[in-house]
């Protein structure tokens, strides 16, 4: 009824790897190695090394740049100089409710900014940039807090999300993420609803030589409760388990989901040690209703905020602080393999001011 698909040795150049074969490839003859010093002309004419790869602080300031550029370019007509007074605030507070950071966040802002001015007795509009910045990274601190997967064997990761999310990439950029502190993965295909949601995670398996965890068809929860037992059976680090798509409107799904939390207990009683939310930073506000929802049926313990970089809407950080301050353990910026990272706040503001 299961079906496992094993971890197989990491790929090497002169092998292809497909879900069920391994076929090798004719190796290729090592070039002969000569000893006669290379002509000057070839010496000369060698490629330049290769640029660096951009670090990540780089690639997070150019994800957040539609971000950066609709809030920033309307600050800098307020910080341009001039005077700190109502007219300014009114603009400001324009300014922040079209980056989507949302009425109760705005309001927050401005009060704080109001105060630091006052405090620090700030006179002139340019010096309320600074007074802007500090105030937004003490609103959204409270969200950085790394995920921690010490201190259980397997660590239980259970993903939910409404469909076109990227929940499913998530989990392979995860699975990625840990291996790279040494833990060992195994997937489970839970997503028994999306066609080619079980397909698609496999890919990401062999790509990682990860153990994906699968079933044909059927019921989401008998295939979690199959990875639990696997991980346990073979001392796995960490389990990430997928779940199908759905909408917090859609209650029959919702009330699905809750049993694969119930099931994955059954199985491992103090499971799962995380619940995450996938969330697409595209659709703005409406991240806030989804965070709330699926908060209130399953108890989220962290969330990930994808596709940042193409999107104006990354104020909505901002309103998820102030509204429901779940952890954001990791913030998406592309799609490549190392896209998905912690979050981290000050890089955060940084990229969105500087």
């Amino acid at each position: 009824m299961f079906s496992f698909f094993k971890k197989k040795p990491a790929p090497t150049p002169d092998t292809v790897t497909t879900p069920d074969t391994v076929q090798p490839t004719p190796a290729a003859q090592p070039a002969a190695v000569s000893s006669t010093p290379a002509p000057q002309a070839a010496i000369d004419s060698t490629p330049a090394v290769a640029a660096a790869k951009p670090s990540w602080t780089e690639r997070l300031k150019s994800g957040l740049a539609k971000t950066r550029d609709k809030l920033g370019k309307q600050l800098a007509g307020l910080f341009g100089g001039g005077k700190i007074d109502e007219d300014l605030y009114e603009e400001l507070e324009s300014v922040l409710l079209t980056s989507d950071m949302g009425m109760d966040a705005t309001m927050h802002l401005l009060k704080d900014v109001r105060e630091r001015v006052s405090l620090k007795g700030l006179k002139d509009a340019s010096e309320l940039k600074g007074a802007l910045k500090d105030s937004l990274i003490e609103l959204i601190q409270p969200l950085e807090q790394p995920l921690q997967t010490h201190g259980h064997k397997p660590y239980v990761i259970m993903l939910a999300g409404v469909n076109g999310a990227g929940k499913t990439t998530s989990i392979g950029k995860l699975a990625k993420y840990f291996q790279s502190q040494g833990k060992s993965v195994l997937l489970a295909a839970g997503d028994t609803f999306r066609a080619a949601a079980r397909e698609q995670l496999m890919a990401w398996g062999e790509r990682n030589n990860v153990t994906v965890i699968a079933q044909q068809s059927g019921d989401a929860a008998a295939v979690c409760y199959d990875a639990m037992q696997a991980a346990i059976a073979r001392g796995i680090d960490i389990v990430i388990a997928d779940t199908a798509g759905r909408l917090p409107t859609q209650l029959h799904l919702m009330e699905e989901i809750k049993k694969v939390k119930r099931v994955v207990q059954k199985a491992i009683p103090d499971a799962p040690h995380e619940i995450i939310l996938v969330l697409d930073a595209n659709i703005g506000q409406n991240a806030i209703n989804q965070v709330m929802a699926f908060d209130e049926a399953l108890g989220l313990t962290g969330l990930i905020l994808t596709k940042l970089d193409g999107t104006a809407k990354g104020g909505v950080i901002a309103g998820i602080a102030k509204q429901r301050p779940i952890p954001l353990r990791f913030i998406g910026i592309g799609e490549g393999i190392d896209d998905l990272r912690p979050f981290s706040t000050k890089d955060f503001v940084d990229a969105l001011f500087d």
